[in-house]
């Protein structure tokens, strides 16, 4: 996580699963939903999500998985 104005954070999750435009929509939805964000961009080709705002990370990571996709902190693997 990155801290930017007015204290908001930015947080790059990397998201498994997205193969199409409805994925990515999906993965937007989720995370526009969790309280605290107030920006998300996702990128299908990076298979990445940029979040602005204060929301819990965890909540983030939750909601992701609601959708059926696996997010993990950008810069760390996922260990199976």
């Amino acid at each position: 996580m990155t801290q930017i104005q007015n204290n908001q954070m930015m947080t790059e999750l990397n998201i498994e699963g997205m193969s199409c435009g409805h994925c990515v929509a999906a993965v937007e939805k989720a995370l526009r939903g969790v309280p605290g964000v107030e920006l998300v961009t996702v990128s299908l080709e990076e298979g990445r999500a940029a979040v602005q705002g204060n929301a819990e990370q965890a909540a983030m990571i939750a909601a992701v998985a609601e959708e059926g996709y696996v997010a993990t902190p950008a810069g760390m693997a996922r260990h199976s």
